[in-house]
């Protein structure tokens, strides 16, 4: 009876017929990423300063002691962050110390794809599910993750944790998910303003509350907790010039001067500006479609256009991309993808041929910003065009999704108007309510 519930069935639907094909792929990608390339590791080795500064807490001795004039990975956490992770330095080997961290990271990830699955309401069971967790294990973003052995696969079952929560009118628990990531680095920081316009304030009391009380806690426990401050504070606020991808990060490799890379970062702030108020002014009440889109539009911004953008934060974009699956999604089209393609793909385009090396250094180097930029840009356009469809269709009042997949609201009807002011003399429609007396 086992051996026939083991036996491989034939597909019988499309489907099926996928689900039989990225099931095995996908998961062997995810034991080829684990416990292949994550333990062979790499050059960069992110755990390496977090093991040494966990140890040194647990043994009362100076914690930020980083030479920044190097560039080996530093140790850069908060007190708060330094108390969270300390128990890695438990396991006093450092290899095995490292292997855990690795499978808690992965765990950590595979934890969010299933809720990142169940945000969208789809099954471990449906299609989707393979073609996730194979995307997602593919990613440049989730392979040096695991390779480099760092903190982000926790950060992003963080964001997916808040933002069901979040969606669910559970706003302690919501700050809470959020104040663990806090405590340990800002990445998720900008996530608070969609709490704010959503008017979700008790998120803000556990979110700001929890590394607060993390850093009372770890202070006095710490030998140095000043040269957090009077040390790494400065650190985090300067622009470096090697493994950045943000705009101003890039300038400083590149020898930009000061007014363009500030005329390039106000240009784009602007734009994220105007699309998350096209998104509170016309999608707020869509709250899956709200909530994930303007989470995708802060965290590409901050990537962008703070002082440090690594590529492998594009990890926290993974709920807007998610959105790809929904009907009014600005992800529906080729620039997008192509956008993603910059800043998710683990390919090289370094190149030893003579005379490509340059090209080859320029593409890699600059992929990932022209593809946060390019997904900015990509997310005011489709906002912006429908904004400017349903204002000449005189349908603001009902929204800016396009009419061709959402039906106008009760109470109105389109009606077709030859427009003589129309240059080409076309009909144009525009949405009117009907007067009821």
């Amino acid at each position: 009876m086992l051996l026939r519930q083991l036996e491989p069935r034939t597909a019988r639907t499309t489907a099926e017929v996928i689900k039989f094909a990225l099931w095995p792929i996908a998961v062997m990608t995810v034991l080829n990423r684990v416990f292949i390339k994550a333990v062979n590791g790499f050059i960069t080795d992110d755990f390496r300063p977090v093991y040494q500064a966990s140890l040194d807490f647990l043994n009362g001795r100076p914690v930020y002691t980083a030479n920044f004039d190097s560039v080996d990975p530093h140790y850069l956490y908060y007190p708060s962050g330094t108390l969270l992770i300390a128990p890695v330095a438990w396991v006093h080997d450092y290899e095995k110390a490292r292997w855990l961290f690795i499978l808690l990271n992965a765990a950590a990830i595979i934890l969010a794809w299933y809720l990142l699955l169940r945000l969208f309401r789809f099954t471990v069971n449906s299609v989707v599910a393979p073609v996730l967790l194979l995307a997602m294990f593919m990613s440049e973003t989730v392979t040096n993750t695991l390779v480099f052995t760092n903190v982000n696969g926790c950060i992003l079952l963080a964001e997916l944790l808040f933002l069901h929560l979040l969606l669910k009118r559970r706003d302690l628990w919501a700050g809470l998910a959020l104040g663990l990531s806090l405590a340990v680095k800002p990445t998720l920081a900008p996530l608070l303003l969609i709490a704010l316009v959503r008017g979700q304030w008790k998120v803000f009391i556990t979110a700001l509350g929890v590394p607060i009380v993390l850093t009372a806690i770890a202070w006095p426990m710490s030998k140095d907790p000043e040269k957090f401050l009077s040390h790494t504070a400065p650190y985090l606020f300067e622009t470096r010039d090697y493994f950045n991808s943000s705009i101003p990060g890039n300038g400083e490799y590149y020898g930009l001067p000061p007014w363009l890379v500030w005329g390039i970062r106000v240009g784009m702030g602007i734009l994220v500006a105007l699309s998350l108020w096209l998104l509170y002014r016309y999608y707020r009440d869509d709250e899956l479609f709200f909530v994930c889109t303007a989470s995708g539009v802060l965290l590409a911004g901050s990537f962008l256009l703070l002082s440090l953008g690594q590529m492998y934060y594009s990890m926290m974009l993974f709920p807007f991309l998610m959105t790809v699956v929904l009907r009014n999604s600005v992800l529906r089209n080729w620039p997008a993808w192509l956008a993603v393609f910059g800043f998710m793909s683990y390919d090289k385009w370094l190149s030893e041929r003579p005379g490509w090396q340059h090209w080859g250094r320029d593409l890699e180097y600059l992929r990932i910003t022209f593809g946060w930029g390019l997904l900015v840009i990509v997310i005011f356009c489709v906002l912006g065009e429908r904004y400017l469809a349903a204002k000449r269709e005189g349908r603001l009042a009902f929204g800016i999704d396009p009419t061709w997949f959402k039906p106008l609201p009760s109470g109105a009807h389109a009606i077709t108007t030859d427009s003589p002011s129309s240059a080409n003399g076309s009909a144009t429609t525009v949405a009117k309510p009907i007067s009821v007396e």
